[in-house]
């Protein structure tokens, strides 16, 4: 056993596209996984999730498959199998919010579990934690946000007199974009999370069709240097606000910010959400130039936060 924040662990079951459904009773030794050894030492190759968990016996279990925007599978259906087995079950899947949420959450509560998603918007800025921390009597109205680093990277390339395309390589280089860069690029990754923060945080089952999405491939070159010429740069900016009657109206697409809008100061890898409560005009949370260490420290929170009570 390791000690980690005062948490003792250890980790009895790794799985991937690479290695396939690996356990081991005694546990993996951190250093092998980290140098890609090769997982022989007393270690079983499970057939599928079921198997796999009924070795390991894990008590929690990250989850970090690519996003599935049209489905969220198969996140939900590991996360439902994880928190029928009685472990916790952390994911940054943000696809899993928007099409299981409530199930799971639902499953979790039963069990006595937590389902934690911290890194599924904002990486490991505390946004979900904020709301059911330390915001219990707030009414969320709505919220905008600049929600994709790839996208950011991609027109301060143009910006700087280079193509798209250049802009795409470098955010890939910055291992910013998802697994499917189309995602990014055509607004469905920002359109997932605009739909998970409404699931969680305003109870409303809004879903990817019910937002009215444009990516950026439509933008060139001569026209976001004329855009940040002018002093209003370009950006692909989320919204959500309440239109009544429990609904929502939502956007993606690609807005010239203003230097004096919540959202104006937004550059490179960074994310901002600014959200519309009844108790304050406004609430802003940056998360200045994230990336997968970011991403991965969220998942290591909400362990922590899962086990330790």
């Amino acid at each position: 056993m390791r000690e980690l924040y005062g948490v003792e662990y250890r980790i009895t079951g790794v799985a991937s596209r690479k290695i396939g459904w690996q356990s081991s009773a005694d546990g993996f030794e951190s250093s092998a996984l980290l140098s890609n050894e090769t997982l022989d030492f007393d270690s079983f190759s499970a057939s599928g999730i079921g198997e796999w968990l009924q070795i390991a016996r894990p008590d929690a279990v990250f989850e970090t498959t690519s996003l599935n925007p049209e489905s969220g599978q198969p996140a939900i259906d590991y996360l439902r199998a994880v928190l029928q087995s009685g472990a916790h079950a952390i994911t940054a899947n943000k696809g899993a919010l928007v099409y299981g949420y409530q199930e799971l959450n639902q499953l979790a509560c039963g069990a006595g579990k937590q389902f934690l998603f911290e890194s599924a918007v904002l990486d490991s800025a505390p946004v979900f934690s904020l709301f059911r921390e330390t915001l219990p009597a707030v009414n969320l109205r709505g919220f905008s946000g600049i929600l994709s680093s790839t996208t950011n990277v991609i027109i301060e390339t143009m910006e700087a007199g280079r193509s798209f395309a250049e802009g795409l390589k470098t955010a890939q280089e910055l291992g910013v974009t998802e697994t499917d860069a189309s995602h990014d690029v055509d607004g469905w990754d920002a359109t997932v999370k605009v739909c998970a923060l409404a699931n969680v945080l305003m109870n409303i089952p809004l879903k990817p069709a019910d937002v009215s999405r444009e990516g950026i491939r439509d933008l060139s070159p001569a026209k976001v240097q004329a855009a940040r010429a002018d002093g209003k740069p370009f950006k692909l900016v989320a919204r959500a606000k309440q239109a009544g009657n429990g609904k929502l109206a939502a956007t993606v697409r690609p807005e010239q910010i203003a230097a004096s809008d919540p959202l104006g100061n937004v550059r490179g890898t960074s994310l901002a959400i600014h959200f519309e409560l009844d108790m304050m005009p406004g609430l802003t949370i940056t998360s200045h130039r994230p990336n997968l260490q970011s991403t991965a420290y969220g998942l290591l929170a909400d362990f922590i936060n899962a086990v330790r009570y």
